[in-house]
């Protein structure tokens, strides 16, 4: 489970790379926002899957899971059911690109456990430090800068 877990997060994150660089050209990239949307609410479905299947107190990544599977739920009803019409444009961008960041914020938190190289800049668990933070802190300003970039020049025609 925790390999098909990795490999659709990996997944997900390269698709939504790919959707973001679609959103600053004003490009809608159907399959590949499709593609993007299912791995990352399967990503965050399954991470509740993952040992210790039944638990017994509320962990930091079962709420990021969580927000992440209400932002991409969202994301979909603008996507799909709103056609992105009126403010649904804006609610869909942010709603996604919030889901993406979401799952590069674990990814940089998993890197840092699993990479030795960078597990020894910051060998707690959870990592922290100031190495880690301003790793978090760059993909942070990143999303922000790109997340705004997005939602300027996103302007798709409607949905046919």
């Amino acid at each position: 489970m925790v390999l098909f877990h990795t490999l659709i997060s990996l997944i997900g994150i390269v698709t939504g790379l790919v959707v973001m660089y679609g959103l600053l050209g004003a490009q809608r990239m159907p399959g590949m926002t499709a593609v993007f949307l299912v791995t990352t609410i399967l990503t965050s479905a399954t991470g509740f899957l993952i040992p210790p299947l039944f638990f017994d107190k509320l962990l930091p990544s079962h709420v990021v899971g969580f927000i992440s599977l209400v932002l991409l739920a969202i994301a979909c009803i603008a996507l799909y059911l709103m056609r992105l019409a009126g403010i649904w444009r804006s609610v869909y961008v942010v709603t996604a690109m919030v889901s993406l960041y979401l799952n590069v914020f674990v990814l940089v938190i998993q890197s840092f456990l699993k990479i030795s190289v960078l597990h020894e800049l910051a060998p707690s668990v959870p990592p922290s430090g100031p190495v880690f933070g301003a790793v978090q802190g760059v993909v942070l300003v990143f999303f922000v800068i790109a997340t705004i970039a997005a939602w300027r020049r996103f302007k798709p025609l409607a949905l046919a």
